[in-house]
């Protein structure tokens, strides 16, 4: 029986057509009127997720309770609950998302929960497993930022470093992830006391990020 009295509401004009096609077409194991509650749960979920995680982990978990069998949805409820700082049930929730779905990804936010855990030797332990060599290269960046914070935390500032500069950051990129490369590389060489070049990068990233970073406030910083 689904725990309905601990619902969160739904509005009446959420269209499931909002979700993407194959997330509906993983729903239509359930019952037509639950897989319809369960879309509309996950779609607020989404609509929520910037200005409201603990709001959306509600319906996060709604929808989970609904349907918790398929992969997506717990997929879902775990990377909502990374958002909402829920260490322990965003990893859990991807555990059995990846048990279910199979696949590398998500590999670099299990890693970030574990640091959030206060754990980054686990998160250093994920960066070994055979599944993060099956990243695309956009998945392994991601994942080595993570690996490089969880050296950080660890005071292997020198470690941090090396583990960014195998992905060979450039001055020369203009997309997010090279921003996100750059962020995390300026970072890394303040934390080894090169100054002038963390300020260089951090220009750099303050240019081409549309203020998705804080880098025009660490430019200021270094002056």
């Amino acid at each position: 029986m689904h725990k309905k009295l601990s619902e969160p509401d739904l509005p009446d004009d959420i269209d499931v057509r909002e979700l993407d096609p194959s997330v509906l077409q993983d729903l239509r194991v359930l019952s037509k009127d639950n897989a319809d509650r369960v879309a509309k749960h996950m779609i607020m979920a989404l609509n929520l997720l910037e200005d409201s995680p603990q709001a959306a982990l509600r319906h996060a978990r709604a929808a989970k309770e609904r349907a918790g069998r398929v992969g997506v949805v717990r997929e879902t409820n775990g990377i909502v609950a990374y958002h909402a700082g829920e260490w322990k049930e965003a990893i859990s929730e991807l555990r059995a998302a990846r048990r279910m779905l199979g696949g590398p990804g998500l590999l670099a936010v299990m890693a970030d929960c574990e640091r959030g855990l206060g754990r980054p030797e686990k998160a250093l332990e994920i960066g070994r497993t055979p599944e993060a060599l099956e990243l695309d290269r956009q998945g392994q960046i991601e994942l080595g930022i993570v690996l490089a914070g969880a050296r950080h935390d660890l005071g292997q500032h020198e470690s941090a470093l090396a583990t960014l500069q195998r992905f060979d950051p450039s001055l020369d990129a203009k997309d997010p992830e090279g921003a996100r490369l750059g962020y995390a590389y300026a970072d890394a060489l303040l934390a080894v006391g090169r100054r002038s070049e963390a300020a260089r990068w951090f220009s750099h990233v303050a240019e081409i990020d549309n203020g998705e970073t804080d880098a025009s406030v660490r430019v200021e910083e270094l002056k």
